[in-house]
């Protein structure tokens, strides 16, 4: 399903209207039937009572429709309005003079205390106060109305997108609606998918209101859920060299975990041959956990980090790989972050950067756009906000934008981690990734993304359907780990052992509650 910007849904509404010639009322109409089509589905509206309070805007338009709809299907419904009746036009206007001509209270509110006894006796609460088109902090009138609906137990349906969520960031203007339902309009936006937003909408619905399918699916569009395609048959007669090699250059003094997560979870995501080239101190102990790797001692400095003199080796080693993985706990050692640098320059396979290796390659970005073969970076905010020059917080109010010029600039696919996690191409696609939990916020869980991607490109898939596919499965091996342990105290261990679970529910079908997840939106 493709995602969109709302200025993107904007063009979509005038095309629309002025090349295929469908009213916009037509398309509120379709956009308040569909949300009182939910609204009846999960409270139910005969013989209920509802409040709706509607905005300025077409959002506050399409709330009349629904009001309307409640009292045509046997409910009760008091529409409150927060603007100006005035300032309303077009289609919105149209359908609040329809409201003036029925049996539905319409009452503007000017304080707080007007809405309060309606909210106690309702049974569910309409939000249609802004939209998605809200681009400032909400404050006055706005802010106590959106209190006390939040604060009223009721049930919440949100129109489009909750009220104070910023409909291209999903970040919280200050206050938003905490709805329990949302039904969004034509594609689902990016604040609707992106946390905190997403957090906000509770169960997600899209209604299409009319547009066709090359409208919804047009080659400008984008920005797509991740739904990666299925993984390459395992051949019957298959052996580990044909089920991929991938080098992983990684491990330091006081960081066992990072290479070990990395190199095992290559194996138990389907990869053939692991060979992990580590500091030569540290491989006793990390092959008492993962005696299926194959490992390549490495001389190391006095810190314990990998030793320049390995560069003639580790090159050699790499030309003979289908990927290398570079950076999982190499540490900050000046002599180690020179030799990534070197090895950036001149690995000729593809090269998955992470950890320490990002921090490398930060300051010399003209290595990686100098390089011939594909390269994969997998970077947190942080170490997002060192490759791009910009602050965390700007790049929470501009995820999508600052992974597609980053992406282009470097010609390399980047994997932006966390709560639905994005993936940016070079030519300016991004996918967003739904599986995944909040448990997976822990030490050595992206390490094992490294190794869930490398195994997919060992398998046959191409690089960027390679990065697509592990980061799915990544997520989805922590969900089935959350749902036997739980969230609270899983470890990157937990999401390791599930791999060969996620690999196994993701060949047969996944279980219905997952499916509907990361499907998104049901359309409607």
């Amino acid at each position: 399903m493709r995602v969109c910007s709302v200025q993107e849904m904007r063009a979509m509404d005038r095309y629309a209207i002025e090349n295929l010639a469908i009213p916009e009322e037509v398309l509120m109409e379709n956009a308040g039937l569909a949300s009182a089509a939910v609204l009846n589905r999960e409270i139910g509206i005969p013989g209920k009572r509802f409040v709706v309070f509607c905005g300025g805007g077409n959002n506050g338009g399409d709330g009349f429709v629904v009001a309307r709809k409640i009292l045509s299907d046997g409910g009760s419904v008091k529409v409150f309005l927060l603007s100006d009746p005035g300032k309303f036009q077009g289609a919105a206007r149209t359908n609040l003079e329809i409201m003036k001509r029925l049996s539905v209270p319409l009452v503007r509110v000017d304080s707080p205390e007007q809405i309060h006894q309606d909210i106690s006796h309702c049974q569910g609460i309409v939000d249609a106060i802004f939209g998605t088109g809200l681009d400032r902090p909400v404050g006055g009138l706005f802010k106590e109305v959106i209190e006390r609906i939040n604060a009223s137990g009721k049930k919440v349906l949100s129109l489009d997108i909750p009220s104070g969520i910023n409909g291209d960031t999903g970040e919280v203007l200050g206050i938003a609606v905490q709805a329990d339902y949302t039904v969004t309009f034509g594609l689902p936006k990016i604040g609707n998918l992106l946390y905190p937003g997403f957090a906000r909408g509770g169960k997600l619905s899209v209604c299409h209101i009319s547009f066709p399918p090359d409208l919804q699916e047009g080659p400008s569009l984008k920005i797509c859920l991740n739904s990666p395609p299925p993984a390459p048959p395992r051949d019957p007669d298959a052996h580990k060299g044909s089920m991929g090699e991938t080098l992983f250059i990684a491990g330091a003094a006081n960081y066992f975990g990072a290479p070990c997560f990395a190199a095992l979870s290559f194996l138990k995501a389907g990869g053939g041959y692991s060979r992990l080239a580590a500091p030569a101190s540290m491989i006793p102990s990390i092959a008492q956990k993962g005696g299926e790797i194959v490992f390549v001692p490495q001389r190391e400095t006095a810190a314990g980090s990998l030793s320049g003199d390995n560069y003639e080796t580790l090159l050699s080693l790499s030309a003979k790989m289908d990927m290398v993985v570079l950076g999982p706990g190499l540490s900050l050692e000046e002599e180690t972050q020179a030799l990534v640098r070197t090895l950036v320059q001149e690995i000729p396979c593809p090269l998955l950067i992470d950890g320490d290796g990002l921090t490398a390659v930060a300051s010399r970005l003209d290595l990686i756009r100098e390089r011939k073969a594909p390269t994969i970076l997998t970077p947190h905010l942080g170490e997002m906000a060192r490759i791009s020059g910009k602050s965390v917080p700007e790049i929470r109010r501009n995820r999508i934008g600052l992974l597609q010029e980053t992406a282009a600039d470097l010609q390399a696919v980047i994997v932006l981690k966390g709560a639905h996690s994005l993936i940016g191409l070079p030519d300016g696609r991004v996918y967003v990734n739904l599986s995944g939990n909040a448990g997976m916020a822990t030490a050595g869980s992206g390490d094992v993304l490294t190794g869930t991607i490398a195994a997919m490109y060992g398998q046959g898939l191409p690089v960027e359907e390679a990065v697509c596919k592990g980061v799915f499965l990544h997520g989805l091996s922590g969900d089935l780990a959350a749902e036997v342990r739980g969230e609270d105290g899983m470890t990157a261990s937990d999401i390791l052992d599930f791999l060969p679970e996620a690999r196994k529910a993701d060949r047969a079908g996944l279980p219905e509650h997952l499916r509907r997840r990361y499907a998104g939106a049901e359309v409607l």
